[in-house]
């Protein structure tokens, strides 16, 4: 297999073409991002306080570290970590409370988008190339339609899940359990923070950290033959705190089935430093690091980095 283009879910053939497509509205998505956003600008001044601030923020970082980043993206998409059944079932369930998709429809995009950006050509929706206000409106209300797209075909552990089946039909609608909590614990206010704020929030940040991360910011390596580069987005370590480590993109454009993303010295990771606690309390395993991956002879380091992590960077400590 082609470990530097190869993504394991999508199966290209001649015809495949991540350039030639058209963008469409997307109803659905688009609805429900806005409303989340107009409820949260429309509500969330008269409501805040430092109950809700901090309701929010908890419920930002569980959503968001143990569900986004340890579940969807780091256990569900890439399987860098091995863990029980129940615990990825509870952390991608956690991912699917952030509001941006399903289990599925994640898995389906972020793969698709992968494939795209290891090709030396791909439509511009893919590399984030536009002018900020059309990405935007192009990823948060819109998909986009190949003439030519691979197919999709996840394992059969995951397409054969009854849970993710069900998680996939019903995730918008698995905000309501949470809100009848809030709203019975604090009324309106909660709900307004507690899911429309977090959401509206959550899923815009998740879109801004994605369209800087593969435009600007600093890299250690370069993947050759992509045509879409990562770059590190970490405002002096701030934003890896905020993103529980998913800012380093750059990184993880180079090893994308590592566990950790912080890879070096000043690039701050909180879902790697949970992911340690949950491996000493015999919770996961096998969790994966770019010394553990296969060699992709196509990433290469920038002068910067010494011979020593040509292939394999060091963790930091």
């Amino acid at each position: 297999m082609d470990t530097t283009t190869a993504v394991p879910r999508i199966h290209a053939n001649p015809t495949s073409c991540p350039v030639q497509g058209h963008m469409r509205w997307a109803p659905v998505k688009s609805i429900w991002i806005s409303c989340m956003t107009g409820i949260a600008l429309v509500w969330g001044p008269g409501t805040l306080s430092w109950t809700t601030a901090a309701l929010f923020i908890a419920l930002c970082a569980v959503t968001l570290c143990l569900g986004h980043s340890l579940g969807m993206h780091r256990r569900f998409v890439h399987n860098s970590y091995e863990c029980p059944l129940w615990l990825e079932y509870t952390l991608v369930y956690l991912g699917t409370l952030v509001g941006m998709a399903g289990p599925m429809g994640m898995l389906r995009t972020h793969d698709l988008r992968d494939w795209a950006q290891r090709q030396p050509l791909c439509h511009d929706y893919f590399a984030h190339r536009r002018p900020i206000w059309q990405d935007y409106a192009w990823q948060l209300h819109a998909d986009i339609h190949l003439a030519h797209p691979p197919a999709f075909v996840p394992e059969d552990r995951v397409a054969n899940s009854r849970f993710y089946q069900w998680l996939e039909r019903t995730w918008m609608l698995q905000q309501l359990p949470l809100a009848l909590a809030l709203y019975a614990l604090g009324g309106w206010a909660w709900v307004v923070w507690g899911v429309c704020a977090r959401v509206a929030v959550c899923v815009t940040g998740h879109w801004l950290v994605g369209h800087f991360a593969h435009r600007t910011g600093h890299q250690d390596y370069l993947v050759h033959g992509a045509g879409v580069q990562g770059h590190n987005v970490g405002l002096g370590g701030i934003n890896g705190l905020v993103t529980m480590g998913e800012c380093w993109h750059n990184n993880h454009h180079a090893f994308p089935g590592s566990a950790h993303l912080g890879l070096h010295a000043g690039q701050p990771d909180p879902g790697w430093w949970v992911l340690q606690a949950l491996k000493r309390l015999g919770l996961v395993w096998q969790v994966q690091q770019p010394q553990d991956l296969p060699v992709r002879p196509a990433v290469q380091p920038y002068p910067s980095l010494t011979s020593i992590e040509t292939h394999h960077a060091k963790p930091a400590l």
